[in-house]
């Protein structure tokens, strides 16, 4: 059979630079957003991963280049009609004092609403239908500062899909979360777009959580892209060495079949010592 072809992306980089103050941290980056399909933004600290997710978003201005949101300039939009169509979880987002869970997730129908037309039922399923998805329906009355690390960055996803968005992205989601928790976020994640059929990009720093979720992995480094495609092709110890200084062995998860890197480690580090600690 033909293969389908991929859908022509919705939202897109083009020739972009970006950076702050004098300091230029993208240097010519283009990226067409996989539709419906979960890309992350891999690369060391300061290579732009979260620079370029908050231009596309429309949150940092590009000092050249353009961003196309549905083959219009983002720019040429206001902030309503852009949230309408794109949600954004920043990195470490925070909610007054005292909010609760209901409430919070209710944050996200604002570019809905209008002073002379609301819908008080479509928000209330929306709000409902986002909280039930998120898992966060049993502390809908519960204050956020109250909820642990885990439960509350599901309620800011819940949030985000309160604006009912086909595009979602999200800077460093799963950041200082227990590993459990990571994954659960990342299967939740991984459901709103190959169920959901929602196109997600996300800044992630684990390499080997990012290899296993991604459709499609994009390796910054010096704020350009240098790799870009399914893990298979572009998570190999030769590209982790270029992008990211990591001597690494790539090997493939027997379950899944998706690469995973084993760092080498340094033949002094792993010389065993004897229960008195002298070397054998």
């Amino acid at each position: 059979m033909p293969s389908t072809p991929a859908k022509p992306s919705r939202l897109t980089g083009e020739r972009l630079h970006a950076g702050y103050d004098t300091r230029r941290v993208l240097d010519g980056v283009d990226l067409a957003v996989a539709e419906g399909k979960l890309t992350v933004l891999l690369g060391p600290n300061g290579s732009g991963k979260s620079t370029l997710l908050k231009t596309l978003a429309r949150t940092h201005t590009p000092s050249a280049g353009r961003v196309c949101l549905d083959g219009e300039d983002i720019h040429h939009r206001n902030t309503r009609q852009v949230a309408q169509r794109l949600g954004i979880l920043p990195q470490g987002p925070s909610a007054p004092e005292g909010l609760t869970v209901r409430q919070l997730v209710g944050m996200g129908r604002f570019p809905h609403q209008r002073l002379w037309r609301q819908d008080a039922e479509q928000d209330a399923r929306a709000i409902r239908e986002a909280m039930a998805y998120a898992d966060v329906t049993d502390f809908a009355e519960r204050s956020v500062d109250a909820l642990s690390g885990g439960q509350r960055q599901r309620c800011w996803i819940a949030m985000v899909l309160a604006q009912e968005t086909d595009l979602i992205l999200l800077d460093e989601p799963t950041t200082f979360l227990d590993l459990k928790v990571q994954v659960d976020l990342l299967d939740l994640l991984s459901r709103l777009a190959h169920e959901h059929g929602r196109t997600l990009l996300l800044v992630l720093h684990d390499l080997n959580l990012a290899a296993a979720y991604a459709d499609q992995l994009v390796m910054m480094r010096d704020g350009r892209i240098e790799y870009s495609g399914a893990p298979a092709e572009v998570f190999t110890a030769a590209n982790l060495k270029a992008v990211f200084d990591l001597d690494a062995h790539v090997i493939r998860d027997p379950h899944s079949g998706q690469p995973v890197c084993v760092p080498r480690l340094n033949t002094a580090r792993t010389t065993r010592r004897t229960p008195e600690g002298q070397l054998p």
